[in-house]
């Protein structure tokens, strides 16, 4: 009697990193679709094509799970531009504003890009009128990108490039507001032009005298 071949055993590893990369595309793409008050985890599910308890054994609300989405998204992203999993830094040549015009103009590339409009804008829109979900926006998405900002803004001041007196939180934000005023409020176009502009002007500011 010829012996049996063995199949291999399912690996759960691979099976689980395949729903929860589908759970993430789900999640996305159903609140860019119906906003974030709509979207729900029973709908994320079905999308996504798991059980319910699947995705409650790994987070705890859909608030839980868009964050950690958008997260995935970012270091998919960074990825692409040539960064190492989990390097999350600015770059820096010693030219601060090559540096800044680099991020910003990868940046408006992103924003340009429906995959992170979409959702951002719903989840944005939420964080307006919903303080809960504004903070926790604030503080898992924008924070740790904002002090990506300060590090290379400090870091300039260390080489003489930055007033010392100039505080680099501050600082950050006359090329980062404007650009997210006009993408979220749409009063102009965004473009690399015009990222390319704010740091000129900012860097104007904050020059040594």
């Amino acid at each position: 009697m010829p012996p049996t071949t063995r199949r291999p055993a399912p690996d759960a590893t691979r099976r689980s990193e395949k729903s929860r990369r589908a759970i993430y595309d789900a999640a996305l793409s159903l609140v860019g679709e119906v906003g974030y008050p709509k979207t729900t985890i029973e709908g994320i599910a079905a999308r996504a094509g798991v059980g319910k308890q699947t995705i409650y054994r790994w987070w705890s609300s859909k608030a839980d799970v868009l964050m950690e989405a958008f997260l995935d998204l970012a270091e998919q992203a960074n990825q692409q531009a040539g960064g190492r999993p989990g390097d999350h830094t600015l770059p820096d040549t010693g030219d601060l504003a090559a540096d800044l015009r680099l991020v910003l103009r990868a940046t408006v590339d992103e924003l340009l890009d429906p995959r992170f409009e979409i959702p951002s804008r719903a989840l944005a829109a939420e964080g307006v009128v919903d303080e809960e979900m504004g903070r926790a926006v604030v503080a898992r998405l924008l924070e740790p990108s904002l002090q990506l900002y300060v590090d290379r803004l400090r870091a300039a001041q260390d080489a003489g490039q930055v007033r010392p007196d100039v505080d680099p939180r501050i600082a950050l934000e006359l090329f980062v507001a404007p650009l997210a005023q006009r993408w979220l409020q749409r009063t102009g176009p965004i473009s690399h032009e015009y990222t390319d502009t704010l740091v000129d002007y900012a860097l104007y500011g904050l020059a040594p005298r």
